[in-house]
């Protein structure tokens, strides 16, 4: 597309791409699979025990023209994770964009905090993100085209009391994602970062009784986060007009993290 000056403007569209949000049935992973699908992507949603919740996103979905398919899988276990890639590449004939945004949050402090409590969150919410990614390079590679995008948060940066174990999870996601992205540039595939702040989900509204004040005036723009606020970036981030960008972190937290 160009403009009457001239400049080439990179088409947003995601027209015959093919997309697995984890977690996609609540929250930020129902956004990203409305905005995927708004842009012709054809997204399969997974969900671990939302499954009303899946399937009242792909009939919305569905319903306004777009192609999706729910999709169970526990990602605690290590082998559910190749096994979704494989049904969904079954069902839908490749991956060409995978958004890691499944997450587990436990509410522990460092000292109580249980083997199987630090196990299932680091499982859920970083090698799930690796063994999944593992299962989808090469149908990225043999396309020659493909985007990884995982969802950490600012408690990586921050730090969370109660939650080190989620923090530590999401700031390994950031050394994954500046890994594969030197490993997988050649091959066409993208892999970045996207860092949500305070964004108005279950998993915060829980943790915000009696916060709300401290936490906003900690944000510069003060307020919290939509769902869609942050899904617009990772559609960004899918598109042609992000394809020389990788390794990159965009914060998405009204100021909150900084740099």
């Amino acid at each position: 597309m160009k403009t009457e000056m001239g400049f080439d403007l990179p088409d947003d569209r995601l027209d015959g791409r093919t997309a697995l949000v984890t977690g996609g049935a609540r929250g930020i992973g129902r956004a990203i699979c409305y905005a995927l699908a708004a842009r012709g992507a054809t997204v399969g949603v997974h969900f671990r025990s939302s499954a009303a919740n899946a399937a009242e996103v792909v009939a919305a979905i569905k319903a306004h023209g777009g192609a999706a398919a729910a999709y169970r899988a526990d990602l605690a276990i290590p082998g559910a994770a190749t096994a979704l890639v494989d049904q969904v590449a079954a069902a839908l004939g490749t991956l060409d964009i995978l958004v890691n945004n499944a997450a587990e949050m436990t509410d522990a402090p460092v000292q109580e905090m249980t083997d199987a409590e630090w196990d299932t969150t680091i499982n859920v919410n970083l090698s799930a993100a690796f063994r999944l990614a593992r299962a989808c390079i090469p149908l990225m590679r043999a396309r020659g085209w493909g985007r990884i995008i995982n969802i950490s948060s600012q408690a990586a940066y921050t730090g969370s009391r109660n939650h080190a174990h989620y923090a530590a999870a999401k700031a390994g996601l950031a050394g994954l994602t500046y890994s594969l992205a030197k490993e997988l540039g050649a091959a066409g595939i993208t892999v970045n970062l996207v860092a949500p702040g305070r964004i108005l989900t279950d998993m915060v509204l829980e943790r915000m009784a009696g916060r709300e004040e401290e936490w906003l005036r900690q944000t510069p723009l003060g307020r919290f986060g939509t769902p869609e606020e942050v899904a617009a970036p990772v559609a960004f981030l899918a598109s042609e007009g992000a394809r020389y960008i990788t390794g990159a972190t965009l914060h998405v937290n009204g100021g909150l993290v900084m740099g």
